[in-house]
């Protein structure tokens, strides 16, 4: 097992933020991750995918940081089984390679496996909670694995019981998902739509569904991949999840949607995001209290072409970074009354 002391995490973030790991330990296997784990001498353990979607303190972390690096995915028929540690895009690239329908709508998320079920992550009509069927972890009470079946994880929208206290000490190891020979989800988000519309792609195929959704993230500015990152835009993707709120209160959100989409089209695209038509889009909240693309905190900015995004442009803290989402966070409250909840994941300490 190599250990490495006193890394710097900042280059295994998209934010590109963060003090150093006081011990690093890359993990490859499920073999790996569990001998760590048992390993009570590096206790505490702080468990890093690929850093899509944390921020971590300037402090680092104390401890010992588990890199999850694997490539284990095996094929059971219709079934993909995979590492946690698994860049997700990788599962989708399988999943199509094998003709299976059900995770081609969420291509190019990034971010891994074990992330994605914690975050029961989703686009465009298609959520990690639609295939998923059993996950595997590691119990540290007992030190031992046990499965867990989909109907144990409480899933919603951006939400397992791997976020409560219940399971939060547990570490996802595997997951198992059940997909289909046919397709198993309709496409029915507009600008997707558009995006096949205009370039022909074929959204009955897999291909073509993965190619209309590759483009539209693209687009959207959202592809991120942690072998080939942005050097002159740093970011976590969008830094909040999409609130709940009443019928009057959603409608007059979606008013300042600045894309002359109609009421109608914004309610049946916060449904296929959020699940509810009253789940309204944390960008829209952000314009409603009176935040502006490209507005600037320094070296913090939100981006110019999407406002959710919380950007490092060039030499930012995780400190200033915090202190901007507590900022969007307290206005939003004392403007609108809405609780506006990060979606980023926050490690170690911050002030």
């Amino acid at each position: 097992m190599d250990i490495r002391t006193n890394v710097p995490l900042a280059p295994h973030t998209a934010l590109a933020v963060g003090g150093p790991a006081e011990r690093l330990i890359v993990i490859e296997s499920t073999a790996q991750l569990v001998e760590a784990l048992r390993r009570t001498d590096l206790a505490p353990f702080w468990i890093l995918g690929y850093g899509a979607n944390v921020l971590i303190s300037d402090a680092g972390l104390p401890g010992t940081t588990l890199l999850m690096r694997s490539s284990g995915i095996e094929i059971q028929g219709s079934t993909l089984i995979a590492d946690a540690g698994v860049w997700w895009d990788d599962l989708v690239r399988a999943a199509l390679d094998h003709g299976l329908w059900g995770l081609e709508l969420t291509s190019a998320i990034p971010g891994n496996v074990g992330a994605a079920v914690v975050g029961n992550i989703a686009a465009y009509g298609q959520a990690v909670s639609d295939t998923l069927e059993w996950v595997e972890v590691y119990d540290p009470a007992t030190t031992a694995l046990r499965r867990l079946e989909t109907a144990e994880l409480k899933l919603s929208y951006r939400f397992s019981a791997f976020q409560t206290d219940e399971l939060r000490s547990w570490v996802i190891t595997r997951a198992g998902f059940k997909l289909s020979a046919t397709a198993s989800t309709d496409l029915t988000y507009r600008s997707a739509l558009d995006v096949a519309r205009e370039l022909s792609y074929d959204v009955t195929t897999l291909a073509g569904r993965r190619a209309t959704i590759l483009e539209t993230r693209k687009r959207a500015g959202s592809i991120w991949d942690y072998r080939n990152p942005d050097a002159e835009s740093h970011t976590a993707g969008s830094f909040f999840r999409n609130p709940m709120v009443d019928t009057a209160t959603a409608e007059k959100i979606m008013s300042y949607d600045e894309t002359g989409k109609s009421l109608e089209l914004l309610k049946q695209m916060n449904l296929v995001h959020g699940g509810e038509q009253k789940r309204v889009s944390a960008a829209h909240v952000l314009l409603a209290a009176g935040f502006h693309r490209g507005q600037a905190w320094g070296p913090v900015r939100l981006h110019p072409d999407h406002i959710l995004k919380i950007e490092n442009t060039g030499g930012a803290t995780a400190q200033q970074i915090y202190a901007v989402a507590q900022e969007i966070i307290h206005t939003v409250k004392e403007k609108l009354d809405i609780d506006l909840t990060p979606e980023v994941r926050y490690l170690g300490k911050f002030e």
